[in-house]
């Protein structure tokens, strides 16, 4: 049922806007991080001369999880779009299927989504690299952390802000928390909180913490939402 529901709803995403938005967000990054090496080259390579790619990646990270935030909570927002624009919830709980998968499915939409967006910026961090001459020999394991850690430890949003997106038909309430949490993944306000856990799973000293808290606490927050979305009168 899950699989069914998972390819029907990427069947409903196309022509929404959402493969798009996956596409720009890790280009737009690697396009800010173009513009300022190609404006800033001296300058930066004299900073950063012998460690020129995690030079790259710093500068990249200062950005990545509030773009991330941002993209969750945008294509949150645009997978219950389709449901919610066209009134069609109804339709859609009438089939036999479980309104569990119904919600598993589009968090796992969402999640491969979110998903192709980490394999763009880690491809487009190596091509930006090479294109600006830092040489062949690239620390991998930190590109893929800083594509990859990240998302993972942001998991508590994706599940929270597709339960609030679905909830509730009006986006406003989901979409101005989703900007709140995205501009407090800049401040360094406490360990404990998620909104720093993207941002700790690259920089912090113990990132596997921080992406075991992110999936963990992701997963029951799916849960508690699966729940609610089960028992829950739709329109």
């Amino acid at each position: 049922m899950l699989v069914k529901a998972f390819r029907a709803d990427l069947l409903k995403a196309k022509g929404k806007g959402l493969w798009l938005l996956v596409c720009l967000a890790p280009v737009g990054l690697i396009a800010m991080q173009a513009l300022n090496f190609g404006l800033r080259y001296d300058y930066l390579t004299s900073i950063f001369a012998g460690k020129l790619w995690i030079g790259l990646l710093d500068n990249l990270s200062m950005f990545v999880p509030i773009a991330l935030v941002m993209g969750i909570t945008i294509v949150c927002s645009l997978l219950a779009n389709i449901e919610h624009h066209t009134s069609s919830w109804k339709q859609l709980l009438a089939l036999p299927i479980p309104r569990s998968a119904v919600f598993g499915a589009k968090f796992a939409v969402a999640a491969v989504m979110l998903g192709l967006s980490c394999v763009l910026l880690t491809l487009g961090t190596v091509l930006l690299g090479l294109a600006l001459r830092f040489g062949i020999e690239m620390p991998m394991a930190d590109i893929l952390a800083l594509s990859f850690f990240p998302y993972l430890a942001s998991w508590p949003f994706l599940a929270l802000f597709l339960w609030l997106c679905m909830t509730f038909r009006n986006q406003a309430v989901p979409m101005t928390l989703g900007v709140v949490a995205a501009i407090l993944t800049l401040f360094g306000i406490s360990e404990w909180v998620p909104v720093s856990w993207p941002m700790l799973a690259f920089t912090g000293p113990k990132r596997e913490w921080f992406i075991g808290a992110g999936l963990l606490v992701g997963a029951i927050i799916l849960l508690i939402g699966m729940l609610h979305f089960s028992r829950k009168d739709v329109h």
